[in-house]
Order: structure tokens, then C-alpha cells, then sequence
């Protein structure tokens, strides 16, 4: 091939930031808190619905849309829906108050297969950390069971169901912590502080 026609191929080296732990920790931490609540020791707060709009919604938003931006599919869906999820159950939980008449609250049955549907969601997402690494499988098969949990203390009215997952969902939200900050730690000293335990793709 003529010298003057030969191809040249360019690539364009993403430089951006990698924004998982923006979304994890808005979610991790919202988490906690709601399931604080959940355990008993407090009632439901505007401190737990400002961070379920603000940390919990819009940044795990905002996490997924610069994911697009980098082409990963994964992290585009998983915090731009919980993000949304937050979104969602805030609205749940204030609408009914703000006197619309249009609007009622939710009954248990129906939050219960709210919550259920969430679960699905997240077990489908949990299968495709199985090519990831294990800090997001334990991330993902928390939140699984912690869904199913409170789907199953709505429909049941079971108080002490409701306590269980509290205190799993608190597990749940540690370990997006961890993972969160595992990144963090491990980009800015460039080596392994806290493992993520890679799985190996084929």
C-alpha cells in the first residue's frame, strides 16, 4: 500500500473519572440510614428523605449518566434506576401528605410487590456482578435479600421481619461503602489498599 494512503487508526483514551464510587456511596450511605430506621432506633426523618432525593437520587443519577458517557452499559442502568428508585420512594412516602386529593398512600400489599419487583431487578443486575468483581456481588445479593425481606414484612405485617432486614440492609450499605471507598483509596495510592476480590473473565 502507497505510503500516502496508508490507514491510520486512533484512539481516543478516556481520561475521565470513574464516578462508581460517587455512586455507590450515595446509595451506601442512604441506605444506612433508611435501615437505621428500619432497626427501630428512629423514626423517619427529613434527614433520611433529603439524602434519599439529593445523595441517594440524584447523585447515583448523575453517577450513571457519566457511566454512559463511558460506554458501561452496567453502570449506566444499575445507578441511574436506583437512583430513581430513590426518587420514587420518597415520593411515596411524602405525596400522600401533601393533601392532593388525587393521591392516597400505598397499601402494604401493593408496596410489598413495589419492593418485590426492585428485588427481581436487582437479582438480574446481581447475575451480571458474577463477571465483575465480588465486592458488587455482595453488594447486589444484600440488596436482593433486604428487597424481599421488606416485600415479605409488608405483606405479612411483621415487625420483627421489618427488624431483620434493617439490620441487613445496614450490611448492605457498608458494603457499598466499602466498595466506594476501596476504589477511592486504591486509584490514589495506585495499588490494592482494600481488595475488591477481580474475578478473572474468560
Amino acid at each position: 500500500m502507497d505510503e500516502k494512503h496508508e490507514k491510520v487508526i486512533a484512539k481516543i483514551k478516556d481520561t475521565t473519572a470513574n464516578p462508581a464510587p460517587l455512586g455507590l456511596l450515595g446509595f451506601g450511605m442512604t441506605t444506612i440510614l433508611l435501615n437505621i430506621h428500619n432497626t427501630g432506633y428512629y423514626a423517619l426523618g427529613s434527614a433520611i428523605l433529603a439524602m434519599g432525593v439529593f445523595y441517594g437520587g440524584f447523585a447515583q443519577i448523575f453517577a450513571g449518566w457519566m457511566e454512559w458517557k463511558k460506554g458501561n452499559t452496567f453502570g449506566t442502568v444499575a445507578f441511574a434506576s436506583y437512583g430513581l428508585f430513590w426518587l420514587t420512594l420518597v415520593g411515596l412516602i411524602v405525596w400522600p401528605g401533601l393533601n392532593i386529593a388525587s393521591i392516597g398512600e400505598t397499601t402494604d400489599g401493593l408496596f410489598g410487590w413495589y419492593l418485590f419487583f426492585w428485588g427481581l431487578f436487582t437479582f438480574c443486575m446481581f447475575l451480571g456482578t458474577l463477571r465483575i468483581n465480588r465486592s458488587l456481588q455482595v453488594v447486589f445479593g444484600t440488596l436482593v435479600i433486604l428487597f424481599w425481606l421488606l416485600a415479605a414484612a409488608h405483606w405479612s405485617g411483621n415487625e420483627v421481619v421489618g427488624k431483620i432486614a434493617g439490620w441487613e440492609g445496614i450490611i448492605c450499605g457498608l458494603s457499598a461503602f466499602y466498595g466506594a471507598i476501596a476504589q477511592i483509596l486504591n486509584e490514589v495510592y495506585e495499588r490494592v489498599v482494600l481488595p475488591l476480590g477481580p474475578v478473572k473473565r474468560k
